[in-house]
């Protein structure tokens, strides 16, 4: 089976404005480092947009149509102290959510083993009723339960390495049966979630990271308790929150991770899917924001996808 890109010209349309970290050369960035012959074997395919049902499997109604609502006309709309949107955010952000559904669909019916969706805005700290941290919906949430929902998949993991902690998806994973959420980011930092108190049996599994951890320290990490919570959870689908803002050159963090950390997290996480899942993963696009470094990560990300 192959392995897909999922993307939608749409996406780069969201205009978060000068000086915005989440800004339109983020995805600009990603699809050319992708159009290296090195993924060639790549199968792209143009995201489809979300319907609002799918979103309401997360969120609230009246949050999809606030949202929805406030995008303006023209110039931008602020909704909170860091996001943003403008003219062309309703469809970017719906193609966004439906880059995750369309994974979702294609792995389940057998016509594609393995997905990345570069999309943007990115989703893990949207919540049931808000936005924030540059997110409107939760992408992979949505995606979860789409699988879940449409094709009957009993349990859904998944595994955030984004250096900040996905909040919107810990919110609306927890208590919730057959679902997982496992995220390894740095702490104390926005959005100040993610302690080890929030920890749910067999539901939620932060690992805090201080800031300065290397990639020692972090695959020690990984490789042990993170690993070991996700075999025991036995997916039968593997979604990633794929951010690339761990890497030491990143500006809104303090890990210090190489590029080459995210191919061999991404092999790791390769390795628990072709164990439990048949290779099965949807991974999707998060944070980061110092571009170089989101090239070389993203490229060593995919580059694993396609062994």
């Amino acid at each position: 089976m192959s392995t897909w890109l999922l993307t939608h010209d749409a996406c780069l349309t969201h205009d978060t404005g000068p000086g915005h970290p989440e800004r339109i050369e983020r995805l600009k960035t990603v699809l050319d480092s992708l159009d290296d012959p090195t993924f060639a074997d790549l199968q792209r395919h143009e995201a489809a947009l979300a319907q609002p049902e799918a979103l309401a499997r997360v969120h609230e109604i009246d949050y999809i149509q606030t949202i929805l609502d406030c995008v303006p006309l023209e110039g931008r709309a602020q909704l909170n102290a860091d996001t943003v949107v403008s003219p062309g955010s309703a469809e970017a952000a719906l193609r966004a959510a439906g880059a995750g559904i369309q994974a979702v669909d294609a792995i389940q019916t057998g016509e594609a083993r393995r997905v990345f969706c570069a999309v943007r805005p990115p989703g893990h700290h949207a919540e049931p009723g808000e936005s924030m941290g540059f997110c409107l919906f939760n992408n992979v949430a949505i995606a979860a339960r789409h699988a879940q929902v449409n094709h009957g998949v009993q349990r859904v993991a998944v595994v955030d390495f984004d250096v900040h902690h996905g909040n919107g998806t810990q919110a609306m994973f927890a208590n919730m049966p057959g679902l997982f959420y496992l995220s390894l980011h740095q702490y104390p930092l926005f959005p100040g979630t993610g302690s080890r108190q929030d920890n749910l049996p067999g539901n939620i599994l932060n690992l805090p990271l201080a800031e300065g951890t290397d990639s020692a320290a972090y695959r020690q990490q990984f490789h042990g308790e993170a690993i070991a919570a996700l075999i025991d959870f036995d997916p039968e689908l593997l979604i990633i929150s794929a951010g690339f803002d761990a890497a030491a050159e990143d500006p809104l963090a303090g890990l210090s991770l190489g590029a080459d950390d995210f191919g061999w997290i991404t092999d790791e996480l390769v390795a628990v899917a072709n164990y439990c899942c048949g290779g099965h993963i949807c991974s999707m696009l998060e944070g980061g924001y110092d571009l170089g470094a989101l090239s070389r990560g993203v490229s060593q990300h995919v580059a694993a996808l396609l062994r």
